[in-house]
């Protein structure tokens, strides 16, 4: 799977796990160059709280179009680190 915004490859691998339709990636998978960290936290019942990142690529910016659970609940230990997408970024076979 790729993650693809701003005709630039974000994340890519064949390891995504995939929770309410959203895939997330592996950490060593994210090319970390196009993230920049965002103030942005949000806080889901069962996963716990989200870490936002704002895409930038080319001078163009996606405000906190990826997130992750640094620290998730013990419900969604697997995805712990792992780097989900959303407001237009592409998910590709």
């Amino acid at each position: 799977m790729k993650a693809i915004w701003n005709d630039q490859v974000i994340a890519e691998s064949d390891q995504t796990i995939v929770i309410e339709g959203n895939h997330y990636f592996p950490p060593e998978s994210i090319h970390r160059q196009w993230l920049i960290d965002s103030p942005t936290h949000t806080v889901c019942p069962w996963k716990g709280v989200a870490s936002y990142f704002t895409l930038l690529v080319d001078g163009q910016e996606n405000k906190d179009a990826a997130w992750v659970y640094p620290d998730p609940k013990p419900a969604a230990a697997e995805i712990k680190a792992y780097v989900a997408f959303w407001k237009g970024v592409r998910i590709e076979a």
